[in-house]
């Protein structure tokens, strides 16, 4: 006879647990967009869950790049040994299990698109290393991730929210395309189910949708070229390593990347169709797939879709620069926990502008993206220049753009040498002037000289002369303390500069007395003030006091004058004196940007009736609204008659030095209000230093230097940034973005100035995220 009673494990209790502990829990397999309900114990570790599924599903797919994500606690359950107990999952909780390598949109900052394989479930920080090593940057720890400012998360967080009612229907828009995605047309294991290039996704993405036209692809490894609008029906390849180059220049074509040992050498350049604008050369299948898109990287197309243009963000005040901030992605966390889904766009940017070690034979695409992120920050007004700085800066641009149509030499790719390591005083590297070092120089010389210097040490010249005694200048200058409802104008004084100090006295004759006026110049901040067609050659300062900053304005008679004065002034500002070896390349870097601005009447080597310039392609919208086209067009032209002889990378080179030059250069802007404080101010974080500025004037009220900072915390309760400095503590909260992000600039900074001249050296993740992290 039968026995008709149930085994002790068939009894289901009201919490909705076996009688044997057991209780079945949810699992939705992205791949197959199926659920499956398996039966496990609390004590069953991640690894064994994972193998139980797969085994129930009983399908031949590489489920090694799979992982279980939790979307109720937004986290990834990656560590296989703890289980389901430990990581608090109950019978309540519905898994998904989807491939850790997504498929993310990413824009370079040239204003390319790619799509790429990229690992959804570490750090931001490992997924940019990967990212840069697949486009051969080198230094990957001075970029990060952005989000778009038409991302639904930044808007969340951004002063221009949109109503809860377009959220709402943003997202249900985004659900229903998820649920009307099928298998084989589906996400290949996205969580939101979004189908890589499908109609809905492409009518959303600005920077790829064109209007009416579709460019046509070429599938790597095949001579079959895809129907216009064709590449929107197929999936993405099965492949984690590859990514796909989407050209922003409507002329090109497009092409699918296997990822390739990256080869040293440079593919050649021409013109394109119209012979006005430079495309990457033609990416013919039988050429190396890996040199095709080092050329496209390191040599950006002249020419943007309608879309990518108007994407670009083209802050109106100093609180629009400080909103778009942000959206730069938590380092610490990975993208699928900071809400970044599958096919979504996200900008890879240069965060820190502290560029190491740039070598023009080794760091072609890694200058490049430098320079077009330069070049659109200056058009795009985030960054504020003069009219003659404007100038200059189209007319470099120009050389470039007339450059990329001609085939480059060995010797004008390196032309430049190396940039060196870090050092910013003007902004201008430890290189040398603007117009020093150009010329092809030996690798293994160049080499051999390195590594005798650091056998050896660095060489004293006798013109330094005497080290234990500190150079000094003394001059006459023009003198100006501005102060409220006057009307006084500068006046001339005897100013003598020595260590880190300015004295200044009535007449040459009053030096042996006591000076009228003694200012120290260490923590300041030195602004310059110059107008070359006007012969003005100015400096602002802005000096420490104990109630504030004071400012002062200074006047020399020319350029000499002027660069010798700007250069000591910087050096002291950072507690530095003219007898630092940086002193004579300061002042060279000086001469040689007030050398480039000038107009000089050599002759054109491009005629106007040659070429076509679209100004508005190299001017930003104040100065195209403020002069003539044809005016524009012309000083352009002459302009780049004074730089006609540079090569590619020499130009790109000096765009990159002048645009670090800038008054503004390396600033980045966020709202916050300090504590006991009643308005908002303006935070400008630096490589070297933090800012409280007027968000109305820009005008600074106080400087904290790194050198005196001893710490610096975040309170997580009351969300709130406290920097100890060595004689006070600054709180203050953070309003236009996340707490987190000014601790992650800072720390930031501190650890890129903590790099070595090895360039062996291997980066140091861990002491990056404790520098950085927040909680650590």
């Amino acid at each position: 006879m039968q026995d008709s009673r149930m085994e002790p494990h068939m009894f289901k209790l009201p919490d909705g647990k076996y009688a044997d502990g057991s209780w079945e829990l949810s699992i939705y397999v992205t791949d197959l967009q199926t659920e499956r309900i398996l039966r496990v114990r609390g004590d069953v570790h991640i690894g064994g869950l994972m193998l139980q599924l797969v085994e129930d599903m009983d399908v031949a797919i590489d489920w090694s790049d799979h992982a279980l994500w939790w979307p109720d606690k937004n986290m990834w359950l990656l560590r296989t040994r703890l289980t389901l107990d430990q990581f608090g999952v109950q019978a309540d909780a519905k898994l998904h299990f989807t491939p850790m390598h997504k498929t993310l949109r990413i824009q370079l900052p040239d204003l390319q698109q790619i799509d790429m394989r990229v690992d959804f479930s570490v750090m931001v920080f490992n997924a940019v290393i990967k990212i840069c090593k697949e486009l051969g940057i080198r230094h990957p720890e001075e970029l990060s991730l952005l989000r778009s400012r038409h991302d639904r998360a930044f808007k969340r967080n951004s002063n221009k929210t949109g109503s809860l009612r377009k959220k709402k229907k943003e997202k249900s828009d985004r659900e229903s395309v998820a649920s009307n995605n099928s298998v084989e047309g589906g996400s290949q294991g996205s969580v939101d189910g979004i189908a890589p290039h499908s109609p809905h996704h492409r009518s959303s993405s600005p920077a790829v949708h064109h209007k009416g036209h579709h460019t046509p692809q070429l599938v790597a490894g095949s001579h079959q070229t895809w129907s216009p609008g064709s590449y929107s029906q197929y999936p993405l390849p099965p492949s984690s390593q590859g990514f796909i180059y989407h050209p922003s220049s409507l002329n090109e074509q497009a092409v699918f990347y296997q990822t390739t040992p990256r080869n040293k050498g440079t593919s050649s350049y021409h013109a394109g169709t119209n012979g006005s604008t430079g495309s990457p050369a033609n990416l013919s299948l039988s050429s190396s797939f890996g040199d095709s898109l080092n050329t496209s990287l390191a040599m950006s197309p002249l020419t943007h879709s309608e879309e990518a243009m108007e994407a670009i963000f083209r802050p109106k005040s100093l609180r629009e620069k400080a909103i778009i901030n942000g959206g730069w992605l938590d380092s610490s966390r990975s993208l699928m926990e900071q809400g970044v889904r599958e096919n979504d766009v996200i900008l890879l940017r240069f965060k820190y502008f502290a560029f190491y070690d740039l070598d023009t034979s080794i760091d072609q695409i890694r200058i490049n993206q430098i320079y077009e992120q330069a070049k659109w920050m200056i058009l795009a007004e985030e960054i504020e220049c003069t009219e003659e700085e404007m100038m200059m800066f189209a007319a470099l641009q120009l050389q470039v753009n007339l450059q990329a149509q001609v085939p480059q030499t060995d010797g004008n790719m390196d032309g430049f040498g190396t940039l060196g390591g870090g050092g910013m005083g003007m902004g201008m590297g430890g290189g040398g002037g603007l117009g020093g070092g150009l010329g092809g120089g030996d690798d293994i010389d160049a080499a051999l000289t390195d590594l005798q210097v650091t056998l050896e040490g660095t060489s004293i010249s006798a013109a330094q002369g005497d080290i234990t005694n500190v150079p000094e200048l003394a001059d006459y200058l023009r003198f100006l303390k501005p102060k409220k409802l006057t009307l006084k104008g500068f006046k001339k004084y005897w100013f003598v500069f020595k260590d880190t100090h300015i004295s200044y006295y009535k007449h040459h004759d009053d030096t042996n007395g006591p000076p009228t006026f003694k200012i120290n110049l260490k923590g300041c901040e030195v602004t310059p003030d110059v107008n070359i067609s006007n012969g003005k050659y100015g400096m602002k300062l802005m000096v420490p006091q104990s109630d504030g900053m004071q400012e002062f304005l200074l006047r020399c008679e020319g350029e000499s004058q002027y660069a010798h004065w700007m250069a000591a002034c910087r050096l002291a500002s950072k507690g530095k004196t003219m007898a630092d070896s940086s002193y004579d390349s300061e002042v060279q870097g000086i001469m040689a940007f007030l050398n480039m601005q000038h107009v000089k009447a050599a002759a054109q080597t491009v005629s106007p009736e040659s070429i076509d310039i679209q100004v508005e392609d190299f001017v930003s919208a104040r100065y195209c609204k403020k002069f003539k086209t044809n005016k524009i067009a012309g000083r352009i032209l002459e302009g780049q008659a004074n730089v006609r002889d540079m090569s590619l990378l020499q130009a790109k080179m000096s765009y990159i030095k002048a645009w670090k030059a800038l008054p503004e250069f390396g600033v980045t802007y966020f709202i916050v209000k300090f504590r006991n404080s009643k308005k908002e101010d303006l935070l400008g974080v630096c490589y070297n230093r933090l800012i409280k500025m007027d968000p109305s004037s820009g005008d600074s009220k106080a400087t904290w230097r790194y050198s005196t900072m001893t710490a610096w915390h975040v309170n997580w309760e009351v969300k709130e940034v406290l920097v100890q400095m060595e004689d006070e503590n600054i709180h203050f909260a953070c309003l236009s973005a996340d707490c987190k992000v000014i601790h992650e600039y800072i720390g930031g900074y501190i650890f890129l100035s903590m790099r070595s001249k090895d360039q062996n050296q291997d980066l140091n993740e861990e002491l990056f995220h404790k520098l950085t992290g927040g909680w650590m």
